[in-house]
């Protein structure tokens, strides 16, 4: 064999010259020069197979089993058999995000700014509208850099997205108005159970869940993102409301503004009290690297951490700032600011590192994807900003058929 070449998922070939030991036969030759994902359909012989990398490292996923293949190394596969899935993806260099890029967002978000961001499916995604600024702004990206303008199903206060099992979900500000969409960029409305302030969703363990920050208890949930039912917060949060929820290791974590109050649930149906460290703003919320991370919005320096979501431990920010929202992505931490250029990173979302906004605006919103750290603000401009992080090209990749057994 060993001169077999397949179908490249961008410019330039590769060709295997020389099979790793106990290899029989090619399966997927190819090389990855511009695009940084490639996935396709191979038949394997019901045995193992090697994977292979050269030049830069890949991560090769066969069969929703990742592999991490490190340069110029053999990696052997679990046993797979024919019309088996397999997407091959460079890998992105951990350098850390200093310094963001200005961007520019459509300006059918200028009147009340871009409140809403999040990643899926190839696509960044973003939501305009606030607290009562109503509009039917949308927009989506490929790349996190250059946007295109998109129309929500009717004027409202659309105040935050997420992507879950093939839908971007969105809620909007006291409405009963939702909507979903199955490629961001074009949206179907759907029914809040109540016309609640409806400030943060995130999805999780089959489940999208939103919360208020309207000073009530409510909650809600969805099995497929179109149609909700109801659900009770704890009351520790109804003076304030629940500003912000994500999802992490089982559990569903949501922190309330200017209180103590946090939450947690195992389903996102029923939830139970605890405890944030001091009764800041707490306004947002992510999950990564196995821990839960809070940032809060009342000028101070006050962040906090939890391993498990239940118990909470107090950080401290770089500055004082209103930090606004948090997100994580390729061993980062990312938290934004309202009203500066002051962002923030962290290794493990306790200790943190100033770095750098394009400009004082105020971000709202951060996500990740693909690579890139993107936020949007909510200050009422089409200003965008985004961090790349550099991609590992090009990668020359192999899988090549092997024996039942290793010898």
């Amino acid at each position: 064999m060993g001169q077999s070449t397949f179908p490249v998922p961008s410019s330039g070939s590769s060709t295997s010259t020389v099979l790793p030991v106990n290899a029989s036969s090619v399966i997927l030759d190819g090389s990855l020069t511009s695009a940084s994902t490639y996935t396709t359909t191979v038949n394997g012989n019901g045995g193992i197979a090697y994977l292979t990398a050269t030049d830069n490292p890949a991560t090769i996923t066969v069969s929703g089993t990742a592999y991490s293949v490190p340069a110029n190394t053999v990696v052997a596969s679990k046993a797979f058999g024919a019309s088996t899935s397999v997407t091959v993806a460079a890998n992105f260099a951990t350098t850390a995000p200093s310094t963001f890029v200005a961007s520019t967002m459509p300006s059918g978000g200028s009147a009340s700014g871009w409140y809403g961001v999040t990643y899926g499916n190839g696509y960044f995604v973003a939501i305009a509208g606030g607290y009562s600024t109503t509009t039917n702004a949308g927009a989506y990206s490929t790349n996190g850099t250059s946007w295109t303008a998109s129309t929500m199903p009717s004027s409202q206060a659309w105040g935050a997205v997420t992507y879950g099992n093939g839908y971007f979900v969105a809620v909007a500000y006291s409405t009963t108005v939702g909507a979903y969409s199955t490629n961001g960029t074009t949206w179907t409305a759907s029914t809040m159970p109540s016309s609640s302030g409806w400030h943060s969703v995130t999805y999780g363990n089959g489940y999208y869940v939103a919360v208020q920050a309207s000073g009530t208890t409510a909650g809600a949930y969805s099995t497929n993102g179109t149609t909700w039912t109801a659900s009770t917060m704890p009351s520790g949060g109804s003076a304030f409301g629940w500003y912000g929820v994500t999802y992490g290791n089982g559990y569903f974590v949501a922190v309330a503004n200017s209180t103590t109050a946090g939450a947690y649930s195992t389903n996102g149906i029923t939830w139970t009290a605890n405890t944030m460290p001091s009764a800041s703003g707490w306004q947002g919320v992510t999950y990564g690297n196995g821990y839960f991370v809070a940032v809060q919005n009342s000028g101070t320096t006050a962040g906090a951490y939890s391993t498990n979501g239940t118990s909470w431990t107090a950080s401290t920010m770089p500055s004082a700032s209103q930090w606004y929202a948090v997100t994580y992505g390729n061993g980062y931490f990312v938290a934004v600011a309202y009203s500066t250029t002051a962002a923030a990173y962290s290794t493990n979302g306790i200790t943190w590192t100033a770095s750098t906004m394009p400009s004082s605006l105020y971000w709202g919103a951060v996500t990740y994807g693909n690579g890139y750290f993107v936020a949007v603000q909510a200050s009422g401009t089409t200003a965008g900003a985004y961090f790349a992080q550099s991609t590992l090209m090009p990668v020359n990749f192999g899988i090549y058929a092997g024996p039942t057994t290793i010898n």
